[in-house]
């Protein structure tokens, strides 16, 4: 839980405010108002009916060996996100809510969760931690370290699972009683509260990604040239668990370091969600969720936000992996922009910056990723300029390459 004597702000208002508006620039629209938007025309019933019904809530809680604390909340969460992406389509979506309490100290905490609903590929995660890692550098947490682990897919993590068991069976006896059963139960879920507990024996414990396939490597690795590419610093930590049905593949955690004891604090945790997702859609997820403690008023005021008069595309992987440190320089400039993070295909980005009507377009090529460099395209002459990066914003304010009207 992210403590507001740590941070800039004197309330959680402010924290709120700043975390949201951050999301918002990178692409995120509230799932509250995505609820609430018109539905496209329903299909007939014949049709309807020829789809497999999706579980309620109570039913996927009730299916769930959930192994932390945090997971039972995101099951109508992960419902209402699902419920709102139609067709395939990718969504970005933040919620607030508010109202659990710290076991223990009893504190209220107010949380903002982010979702990556549609995508398979490993920028899902990357957003969501940039993103995650940005808003607590923005609220003064100088000291961060983010922790990733990978778990993998069912078929590798039902391997993992049953080698836990039996480690755990060995040393039964130097584990609390009341957690001898659900050792035989639900090993993975004995292992999260061993390690929550400081039990000596989870530091021999088999890890996870020593199961994980060659398929699953290469998809962890892609995450982790994101963040080498991004400039953010990780540590490899094999306690990082969660339900596997919940979770698959990556999961992470920011934490803050105290600045006078040194110990770590959880500010943020999440990962792919794509088992629970899959109950309700065939559609991958991917979530972080950023806990505040509340203090004084939590109410979120949004302010109107200038509309971009630029898109930003990528073409090929390269320049996608590098499209990440130049949204976050645009940002720290103050530059909105439209950015195509999501698509894989300049077809379908030049498509986007069309209906967006944005009179400059930003293209980062694999020749741009290398050398250091954008173009810069007026839409109206196709004209463009290749503007190395540490010129950038210069270049744009310069040119009044910044907002509409």
């Amino acid at each position: 839980m992210l403590r507001l004597k740590d941070t800039v702000h004197q309330n959680t208002s402010g924290f709120l405010n700043s975390a949201i508006n951050i999301a918002e620039f990178y692409g995120f629209a509230s799932l509250d108002e995505a609820t609430r938007a018109p539905r496209a025309k329903e299909e007939p019933l014949a049709k309807q009916s020829e789809k497999r019904r999706a579980p309620t809530v109570a039913e996927c809680e009730s299916d769930i060996a959930f192994a932390r604390r945090d997971e039972r909340a995101l099951v109508a969460t992960a419902k209402r996100c699902i419920a709102c992406t139609e067709n395939g389509k990718t969504r970005l979506l933040w919620r607030h809510s508010q109202g659990s309490r710290v076991e223990r100290s009893n504190i209220p905490v107010s949380s903002l969760e982010l979702h990556v609903i549609g995508i398979s590929g490993a920028i899902a995660e990357a957003l969501l931690i940039v993103v995650a890692d940005a808003i607590a550098a923005e609220a003064g947490i100088k000291r961060r370290v983010l922790s990733i682990n990978s778990i993998g897919s069912s078929d590798s993590s039902n391997r993992f699972v049953r080698d836990v068991g039996v480690y755990l069976r060995k040393h039964i006896d130097s584990i609390s009683p009341t957690l001898r059963q659900r050792v035989v139960e639900d090993p993975l879920g004995a292992l999260v509260q061993l390690i929550e507990r400081g039990h000596p024996a989870t530091s021999r414990a088999p890890q996870s990604m020593e199961y994980l396939t060659e398929e699953e490597r290469r998809k962890f690795w892609d995450l982790l040239e994101y963040l080498e590419v991004f400039g953010l610093p990780y540590e490899l930590n094999p306690q990082i668990l969660g339900s596997r049905g919940c979770w698959a593949h990556s999961l992470f955690e920011i934490s803050a370091l105290d600045e006078e004891t040194g110990v770590r604090i959880s500010i943020a945790s999440g990962g792919r969600y794509d088992p629970l997702s899959a109950r309700f859609a065939s559609s991958p997820a991917a979530m972080i969720s950023i806990n505040c403690e509340v203090r004084g008023s939590a109410r979120v005021k949004r302010e109107p936000r200038p509309a971009p008069v630029i898109y930003f595309a990528h073409l090929g992987p390269e320049a996608r992996r590098r499209t990440l440190p130049v949204l976050e320089i645009l940002r720290r400039a103050e530059i909105p922009v439209y950015q195509s993070l999501m698509h894989e295909r300049i077809g379908e980005q030049m498509a986007e910056a069309r209906a967006f009507a944005v009179p400059y377009v930003l293209i980062m090529g694999h020749k741009e990723a290398t050398e250091g460099t954008v173009l810069v395209r007026e839409v109206a002459t196709n004209s463009q300029d290749a503007i190395p990066l540490p010129e950038l914003t210069n270049y744009l304010k310069r040119h009044r390459v910044v907002t509409m009207g």
